[in-house]
């Protein structure tokens, strides 16, 4: 696989798990509603539409990216959390959560750019 189409194949891949991502900010305010109240499904509504277009995205970058290296991709969803978190949710950052954070994409950077990565 070309060099170009890898790097456009984790673009996508990025910007499904930031999609991905937004499905625990509508779970957390699905769980603030009245169970089967109308706003509690129309959140786990939008829970499943966006759970169904991650697996069907998923499904093609796997055909196009080794399957560790997709799935190792994945913890940037950590990221995405603590930034939502941040965010919607009134959170706090810490000194550990940033850490955490950027050791994750310390990981993903070194084992993507490994030669084991694009293999």
């Amino acid at each position: 696989m070309k060099k170009s189409s890898i790097k456009g194949t984790l673009i996508v891949l990025h910007i499904l798990l930031l999609i991905y991502s937004t499905s625990g900010i509508l779970s957390k305010l699905a769980s603030t509603k009245p169970f089967l109240s109308f706003e509690f499904i129309l959140l786990y509504g939008g829970i499943i539409f966006l759970l169904g277009i991650y697996a069907i995205v998923w499904q093609q970058i796997i055909k196009k990216l080794p399957l560790t290296v997709a799935y190792a991709n994945k913890a940037i969803t950590v990221v995405w959390g603590i930034l939502w978190g941040i965010l919607f949710f009134d959170e706090s950052i810490s000194f550990f959560k940033i850490l955490g954070a950027m050791i994750i994409i310390a990981g993903i950077v070194l084992y993507v750019t490994s030669d084991g990565g694009e293999k």
